[in-house]
Formats: C-alpha cells, sequence, structure tokens
C-alpha cells in the first residue's frame, strides 16, 4: 500500500463501526504476533548469524520468506534465514509461539496448551519437544564441592507407540514385579550445594558402576566429595575413578551426618516426580526433554515466554 492510500484508510478507521473495529484488530494481532517473534528471533541471533552450511559470514539480504529475511552465502551460495538448522524451523503459525511459550511456563498438559492456542493437539505436542529440544542443552559444567548423587524410578513407558512388546497398561498401571526390575527407567541425578543439577536417563533397571563412569564422572571435578546412599555401585565407582566418596547407609536408618546427607538431591527428585505427575504420563523417550525443562523452573532460568522462545534456537540468558 502506497502513502497515500494508507493516508485515506487512516483517515476513515474513525468512521468504523464497534463490530468493524474488532474485525480489524482479530485480522491485525496476528501479523503484530508475528512481526514479535520475527524481531525477537531475529535480534537474538543477529551476533552469530552465519552460513548454516559453510559456517561463512559473508552474507547478502535474498529477499523474505514467511516474514522471516532470507540471507544468501557468498561463498557457497546457499539460501537460508534465522530458523534454519534450529528446531523451530520449518513450523507454522509464527504468531501463537509466544502464547504458546507461556502455556509452556505454566506447565500445562499438551490438550490445554492445544486450546488454548487453538492448535491441534498434535501440532500442541510436536511443538512442545520442538521447544526442548535445545533449552535442555542449559546445564552447568560440572559438579563441585560437596556434591550429591541418587537415583529414582518411573515405569518404562511406551506412549504412543504403534507396536507394543507387552501387554498394554491401563494409566497408572504397576510393574509385574516387585522392586527395582528391568520395566523400570532409571534416572540418575547429581546435585551440588551450589544448586547446579545435571540427570542421565541411563536406562532400564538398577544403576550400575560402569553407567556412574560413563555419566557421572566427566561431570565430577577431581575435587569434588561424592556423597551418595550406601548402593554399592557407588562405592565401586568411586574406589576405582578415585574420588573422594561419603556415603549415608539409609537402610540403617541414617539419614544425616554433619554434611553428609542427599536431602538435597532427594527433594529435587519429590519436586521432579510431583510436577510430572501433571502430564499424566510421559514417553521415556521423551524424558531429557521434561528433565531440562524441570531444570529450566527449577532454577528459574527461563522466566518470560521470550526467553524461553530465545532458549528453543540455542540462545540462552541474554
Amino acid at each position: 500500500m502506497d502513502a497515500s492510500a494508507f493516508s485515506r484508510f487512516v483517515t476513515q478507521i474513525a468512521q468504523l463501526s464497534r463490530s468493524q473495529c474488532a474485525q480489524v484488530l482479530a485480522l491485525l494481532q496476528p501479523v503484530v504476533n508475528q512481526g514479535q517473534v520475527v524481531d525477537l528471533i531475529e535480534k537474538a541471533v543477529a551476533n552469530k548469524l552465519c552460513c548454516p552450511r559453510c559456517q561463512g559470514n559473508s552474507l547478502y539480504r535474498h529477499g523474505a520468506k514467511h516474514g522471516l529475511q532470507r540471507f544468501r552465502c557468498r561463498a557457497c551460495g546457499r539460501t537460508f534465514n534465522s530458523l534454519t538448522g534450529t528446531p523451530l524451523a520449518r513450523l507454522r503459525h509464527k504468531h501463537k509461539w509466544l502464547a504458546y511459550a507461556d502455556c509452556m511456563l505454566d506447565s500445562g498438559t499438551v490438550r490445554k496448551a492445544a486450546s488454548i492456542v487453538e492448535v491441534a493437539k498434535n501440532t500442541s505436542m510436536r511443538w512442545r519437544h520442538r521447544f526442548l529440544a535445545r533449552t535442555k542443552d542449559d546445564r552447568p559444567v560440572c559438579l563441585s564441592g560437596i556434591a550429591e548423587a541418587d537415583e529414582t524410578f518411573l515405569l518404562e513407558s511406551q506412549k504412543g507407540a504403534r507396536e507394543l512388546p507387552r501387554p498394554p497398561r491401563k494409566q497408572g498401571g504397576r510393574a509385574s514385579k516387585r522392586g527395582i526390575s528391568h520395566e523400570h527407567v532409571c534416572i540418575l541425578a547429581g546435585r551440588d550445594r551450589s544448586g547446579a543439577t545435571l540427570d542421565f536417563v541411563t536406562g532400564r533397571g538398577a544403576v550400575t558402576a560402569s553407567q556412574l563412569r560413563q555419566y557421572l564422572q566427566p561431570v565430577l571435578a577431581r575435587d569434588a566429595l561424592l556423597v551418595t546412599d550406601g548402593h554399592h555401585a557407588y562405592r565401586s565407582f568411586a574406589r576405582r575413578a578415585g574420588i573422594s566418596h561419603e556415603y549415608v547407609s539409609q537402610r540403617a536408618g541414617e539419614r544425616v551426618r554433619g554434611a553428609i546427607h542427599v536431602q538435597n538431591v532427594s527433594a529435587y527428585h519429590r519436586r521432579f516426580h510431583t510436577w510430572l505427575n501433571g502430564f499424566h504420563g510421559v514417553a521415556t523417550r521423551y524424558l531429557p526433554n521434561y528433565l531440562g525443562w524441570r531444570w529450566a523452573i527449577d532454577q528459574q532460568r527461563i522466566d518470560s515466554p521470550a526467553a524461553l522462545l530465545r532458549a528453543a534456537i540455542g540462545v540462552f540468558h541474554t
């Protein structure tokens, strides 16, 4: 629209009825919302924008598509935009992303978020895990000082799978065997006294010393003091790795011995289970996403829809 036509349009706005104004606002709101999302994304990646193919930074503008500025690399000729190579690439309805991110901050279910944002249930599920794909990577580098470690277990779930290798369980079902078995998935968590937390889905059944070497040893500072319960796998792991280790014997009724306890990591597990129950069961394959989501909430790493949207493309704490 040229300037004169726009000027005539503006002068006619005062003549619109209330219902006509509402219709115009309804048409303009998605455009405004999409503009906010596009501006947020392009500003977030502006300082590190480069060609996703050759990593070159000699670029020039090459039109626009779906509201996003496109670029062409002078070195290899590849065209791309600010979302290319990110989990949000090719997702539609950008004008609804901030509203959906707000639903995620409230820890709503897939169906509830779909209803609020007015998208299909499958779209809501896809968005949730696209938004979390990079968010879960915002973790501390290592655990230092006094580092507590403990494991918690969830019943293995193949929710959403087309074929099951076992008879299906009803929601909230129980394992066929007593105690911890290969029907349970182990989540290993390490947490130091500063609150830094790292967790890993180690697989089915009880944790082993080899799994501790694989997951826990690379993230423990060499001078850290590892505090655990009396599980033999921790003692074997610490002895072979040469890590200082103390444990409390919970079977003997010991909970605290001075500064030696696992109450911080146990409390973190309780908060995780309470929060996870609100989703009415999650598939095991998505557990790393939910663990990252819980960490972001617990440490208040993400406090706004805009921050969640930036985290979804791998830009943290700007």
